[in-house]
C-alpha cells in the first residue's frame, strides 16, 4: 500500500509540475529537477534509491523505442554521416576529454576511473533539447540531427564505459576495446534487424488494436534483453527495431490500431520521461550524504564539480568547431550544415538521465566514487539550468528560419491533391454498375472537401475571414455537441444498452477526430512563400519561361463579382495575367479559365505566396 502510494504521488507531482512549467513556458526537466531536489530535503520525504538496473533494464528501452519510432527512417539515412560524427564521434571525444580532466582535478583518481566519468557525462539527452527546439522553432533539419544523435549515443557511451569499468579492475589492451566496440555493434545490430523484422511481420497479422498495444509494449525488451546476453548493444538493438517498425507502421497497421500505438506510446513516453528526471532531483540528498564521508572540502568539491561541467560544455564546442575547421581545410563542397547550425549544436548538450543512471553503475570500489555521482548530477543540472534556458534565446538571437506554417500546409495540401487524384481514379476503376450513383457521389465529395480544405489552410494574409472549412468544421462541431446532449439524455434514461451507447459515443469521437484541426498559424510578416524544393514538381509548362503579367485584380475574382458568386482564394494565369477563383470557391473559375483557353500554369496571387500549379502534369512547381 505504502508503495502505491508513493507512484501515485510521484506522478500526480509529474502532472502538476510539468503543467505548471508548460504554462509558464520553463523548461520541464529542469522544473522536475529543482522540485525534486527541494522535497528530497523535507523531512519526513522517504529516500529514493534510483537504482541503475532499474533505468537501463526498465526505463531506458521503451524510452529510445518510443523516440525510434517517431524518427524518419529516411531523414536518418539523409543524415547519416552527422549523426555518426555526433553519436559516436563526439562522444569518443567527450569520453577522453572529460576523463583527462578529471583526472587532472581529482586527488589520486585513476585515469581509468576518470574516463568511466567521462563516458557517464558523454550523451546528451536530447529530449530535452528537441523540447526546447519544436517549442521556439528550431530548423527541422536540426531537430533531426539532435534526434538522431541521441538515439545512438547512449550506445557509444555505454560500451565505452563498460570498457573504462572493466579498466579500472586490471588493464586493458586496445584490441580489447577495439573488440568490445565491434562486438555491441555487431550484436545489437542483428538483434535490432530480426527483431524489427520478425515483429513487423507478426503485427502485419494482427486486427486487434488492444494486442497489437500489447505487443509494442514488449518489444523494445525484446530486442534489449538477447542482445545484452551475448554482450552486444541492447540499446543499439532497440534503436534499430524502433526505426524498422516506425517505417514500417504505415503499412503494417489499421488506422485504429495506429491512433491507439500513439496515444499510448506518447503517454508512456511523457510518464517515464519526467518520472526519471523527477527521481533524478530526490537523489541530491543521499548524494551529498555519501560525499560528506569523502574528506573533500565544499570548495574542492565545488571546484572539481565546475572543472566536470565545464569541460563536458567545451568539448562538444571544440568538437563541433573542429569538424568545421576540418571542413573548410579540406575545401570539400558538400556543406552539411551552416556555422550557425553548428552554434546551436554545440549548446544544445544537455545531459539526462542516462547520465545519471550510468553515474551509479560505477562499482562501489571506484576510488571517489560519490564524486564521480555528484559531478554527474551536477552536469546533469548544470547543463539544464545553463544551456536549456539559454538555448531559445540563442536561436533568436542567431534568427534560424523557424519551421513555416504556410510551407507546411502548401506540402500538405500537394500530397493531399495526389492522394485524392489516386482514390478517384481507384474510384473510377473499382466501381461496379449496380453501385448506387448518390454513394459514389458521396465518396467524390469527401475525397474532394478533404484536399479542398487542405488548399484553404493557404492563404491566411488575406482578407478572407472564414474559408469553407472553417465553417464546416464550427458548423459540424456544434452539431456534435447537439448529437452528444441527445446521447447524454438517453443514457440517463436507460433507453439503450451501454454497450450499444458506447458503441455510438465512439462513432462520434472517430468523426470528431477526422474533422481538420484549426491549426491556423499567426502570418509571418514579409515572408514569400515558394513550393518547397522537396515537394516541387517539374515539368515543361511549368520549366516555361512565362511572361511577366501585372494581375488584372489581386483582391477580386471579375467572374464571380459578374455571377453574383463569393470566392475563397485567388489565382492568376501566366499566361494572359487573368485572375478567378481556386477550387474551394462555388465556381472554380481558376479552372474553367484552363478549360477554356489551355493555358497551362497559374499561380497564387494571394498576400505573400508565389507557388505554381499545373494544370495539365497536375504538379505543383
Amino acid at each position: 500500500m505504502e508503495i502505491a502510494a508513493e507512484i501515485v504521488a510521484l506522478v500526480v507531482a509529474v502532472l502538476v509540475v510539468s503543467a505548471v512549467a508548460r504554462r509558464l513556458d520553463w523548461p520541464a526537466p529542469l522544473c522536475l529537477i529543482a522540485f525534486g531536489v527541494a522535497v528530497s530535503f523535507v523531512p519526513g520525504i522517504p529516500e529514493y534509491h534510483l537504482e541503475p538496473e532499474v533505468v537501463l533494464l526498465g526505463l531506458l528501452p521503451p524510452l529510445l523505442y518510443s523516440s525510434a519510432i517517431q524518427v524518419s527512417l529516411i531523414d536518418f539515412r539523409r543524415n547519416r554521416g552527422p549523426i555518426a560524427l555526433l553519436s559516436v564521434g563526439l562522444v569518443v571525444f567527450t569520453t577522453f576529454g572529460v576523463g583527462v580532466v578529471t583526472w587532472l582535478v581529482v586527488p589520486g583518481l585513476p585515469l581509468a576511473a576518470a574516463i568511466a566519468l567521462g563516458a557517464v557525462v558523454a550523451p546528451p539527452d536530447a529530449v530535452a533539447a528537441s523540447a526546447v527546439a519544436r517549442r521556439v522553432g528550431m530548423p527541422r533539419k536540426l531537430v533531426r540531427l539532435l534526434e538522431g544523435e541521441s538515439l545512438f549515443n547512449d550506445a557509444a557511451a555505454l560500451v565505452a564505459l563498460r570498457t573504462a569499468i572493466a579498466a579500472i579492475a586490471g588493464s586493458v589492451s586496445l584490441w580489447q576495446v577495439g573488440g568490445d566496440f565491434l562486438r555491441a555493434a555487431v550484436f545489437g545490430t542483428l538483434a535490432g534487424l530480426v527483431v524489427g523484422f520478425a515483429g513487423a511481420w507478426v503485427r502485419t497479422r494482427m486486427d486487434e488494436p488492444v494486442l497489437d498495444t500489447a505487443l509494442s509494449f514488449v518489444l523494445p525488451f525484446i530486442a534489449y534483453l538477447p542482445a545484452e546476453a551475448v554482450h552486444g548493444s541492447g540499446v543499439l538493438a532497440v534503436v534499430i527495431a524502433g526505426l524498422i517498425l516506425g517505417y514500417k507502421t504505415p503499412t503494417m497497421l489499421s488506422g485504429s490500431s495506429r491512433l491507439a500505438s500513439r496515444l499510448n506510446w506518447h503517454t508512456i513516453q511523457f510518464l517515464l520521461e519526467n518520472m526519471v528526471f523527477l527521481l533524478i532531483g530526490l537523489q541530491l540528498r543521499r548524494i551529498l550524504a555519501e560525499v560528506a564521508d569523502t574528506g573533500i572540502g565544499i570548495l574542492g568539491l565545488a571546484g572539481i564539480c565546475a572543472a566536470v561541467l565545464a569541460a563536458t560544455i567545451l568539448t562538444r564546442v571544440l568538437w563541433l568547431v573542429g569538424i568545421g575547421l576540418v571542413r573548410r581545410v579540406i575545401g570539400t563542397k558538400k556543406k552539411v550544415w551552416p556555422w550557425r547550425y553548428s552554434a546551436v549544436l554545440a549548446w544544445a548538450g544537455m545531459r539526462g538521465v542516462v547520465t545519471l543512471a550510468a553515474a551509479f553503475v560505477l562499482p562501489q570500489d571506484t576510488p571517489q566514487r560519490p564524486v564521480l555521482v555528484l559531478a554527474a548530477f551536477v552536469v546533469v543540472a548544470g547543463t539544464l539550468a545553463i544551456q536549456g534556458t539559454t538555448l531559445p534565446a540563442l536561436i533568436r538571437r542567431l534568427r534560424l528560419p523557424a519551421p513555416d506554417p504556410a510551407e507546411d500546409a502548401l506540402q500538405e495540401a500537394a500530397v493531399l491533391n495526389d492522394m485524392t487524384h489516386a482514390a478517384l481514379a481507384k474510384l473510377r476503376e473499382i466501381r461496379r454498375p449496380e453501385d448506387p450513383d448518390h454513394v459514389v457521389e458521396r465518396i467524390r465529395d469527401r475525397l474532394q472537401s478533404r484536399s479542398d480544405a487542405a488548399w484553404e489552410q493557404l492563404g491566411r494574409q488575406s482578407a478572407l475571414a472564414e474559408t469553407p472549412s472553417d465553417a464546416y468544421r464550427r458548423l459540424r462541431i456544434q452539431l456534435l455537441e447537439a448529437e452528444r446532449e441527445v446521447f447524454l439524455k438517453a443514457r440517463a434514461a436507460g433507453t439503450a444498452d451501454d454497450d450499444v451507447l458506447r458503441r455510438v459515443l465512439e462513432r462520434l469521437d472517430i468523426e470528431e477526430s477526422m474533422l481538420d484541426a484549426d491549426e491556423e498559424e499567426p502570418p509571418m510578416e514579409g515572408r514569400e512563400l515558394r513550393t518547397p524544393a522537396a515537394t516541387a514538381g517539374s515539368c515543361k509548362h511549368l520549366a516555361h519561361a512565362w511572361p511577366d503579367h501585372r494581375p488584372e485584380s489581386t483582391d477580386s475574382c471579375a467572374e464571380c463579382v459578374e455571377e453574383g458568386s463569393t470566392w475563397v482564394h485567388l489565382r492568376m494565369c501566366l499566361k494572359c495575367g487573368h485572375v478567378a477563383c481556386c477550387d474551394s470557391s462555388p465556381k472554380r473559375h481558376a479552372t474553367r479559365h484552363f478549360h477554356d483557353t489551355r493555358h497551362p500554369v497559374m499561380r497564387s496571387v494571394e498576400p505573400g505566396e508565389t507557388w505554381r500549379w499545373c494544370f495539365v502534369d497536375k504538379q505543383l512547381g
